[in-house]
């Protein structure tokens, strides 16, 4: 079946293809009664206009890239919600995009997106910097970091207070007679595992503890269990860098027949889905990943509508949500 096209609209209400145009992007008066026909031709035809080439003639797509560092992992879903139910009413589209942690991949999904004349881009990168990303924003691209700050780029950005939400854990547990800590983080090039890894030093220093440990490695439930699995020395309580590497911490220790939370305490950081319902529930840091989503959304469609809009930064409050994995 033919797909119908701008001129037979026009053929169809008996009007120049200029006046059609006219009607579609209202970029100029057009009288109510060609007005009238266009949109009936429209709607007898079923004509969808091309909104690339809409947003070619007009300067806006109406569209926004989101890349994402691991679309498998149950924090992003709930932050993705939030940025798409705010665009929803805006009426732009989203385009998600995973970049498998890989900066390379990153680099290569900045191109496709700038090739695709997107509007904006939410941006939660898996490491410190994106030369592409800088050429594009020198270029004019509306840029907001998610989750992220990122050296080297001029923009807004939406983060979760992850030092306060860290520390205030970790007080806890100091508070509830945990003594010797074992910290297993996500990965050494992601600003969140950079700033937790601040916040549990200064924690250290502050009680001067001398029974610690702290690794970088990924934020994913097998870091969690392979990392558990190498422990020596058993400490008073594992902390996990997200919730998934504690996850993986409590798998570990139930095959080594040590009992949560009577041997080992057991802690995580986002409060995702899964983690009230777990066995046992997890004591964890709670993001407020939706608000996160609606908020970084709400700036970029601010910064491409209103040109003049000052770029920003927000740190949303965390957390600590206390269940049965610790004492």
């Amino acid at each position: 079946m033919k797909k119908v096209n701008i001129k037979d609209v026009a053929r169809e209400a008996k009007v120049s293809v200029s006046t059609v145009s006219r009607v579609i992007n209202g970029s100029a008066p057009v009288s109510e009664e060609l007005k009238s026909r266009v949109i009936d031709a429209i709607k007898r035809l079923g004509y969808k206009p091309s909104y690339i080439a809409r947003g070619l003639r007009s300067g806006k797509t109406k569209t926004i890239g989101f890349i994402i560092p691991d679309i498998t992992n149950p924090f992003f879903p709930e932050m993705v919600r939030g940025v798409e139910d705010f665009l929803r009413k805006k009426g732009y589209t989203l385009i998600l995009c995973n970049s498998d942690q890989d900066p390379k991949i990153e680099s290569e999904l900045v191109d496709m997106l700038m090739d695709k004349h997107i509007d904006g881009l939410l941006f939660t990168g898996a490491g410190e910097r994106n030369k592409k990303l800088e050429v594009a924003v020198e270029k004019g691209l509306k840029v907001v970091f998610l989750d992220r700050i990122m050296e080297g780029v001029n923009a807004s950005y939406v983060i979760s207070d992850n030092y306060g939400g860290m520390k205030a854990l970790l007080e806890h547990l100091w508070k509830v007679g945990y003594k010797s800590y074992y910290f297993i983080n996500g990965s050494e090039e992601t600003f969140s595992a950079r700033i937790r890894y601040k916040a549990f030093l200064d924690f250290i220093e502050e009680h001067k503890i001398k029974n610690y440990h702290h690794v970088f490695s990924s934020f994913s439930y097998e870091a969690g269990y392979v990392y558990t699995k190498k422990v020596k020395q058993m400490p008073d309580v594992i902390i996990g860098g997200n919730d998934l590497i504690a996850y993986g911490v409590i798998d570990a220790l139930e095959e080594m027949g040590l009992d949560v939370p009577k041997d080992v305490g057991v802690t995580g950081f986002d409060d995702i889905l899964f983690s009230k319902h777990y066995k046992p529930s997890l004591t964890t840091v709670r993001q407020p990943m939706y608000e996160m989503g609606r908020k970084a959304a709400q700036i970029l469609i601010a910064l491409i509508e209103k040109d003049s809009v000052r770029k920003r930064g927000y740190v949303l409050s965390t957390e600590v949500v206390i269940r049965n994995s610790t004492r």
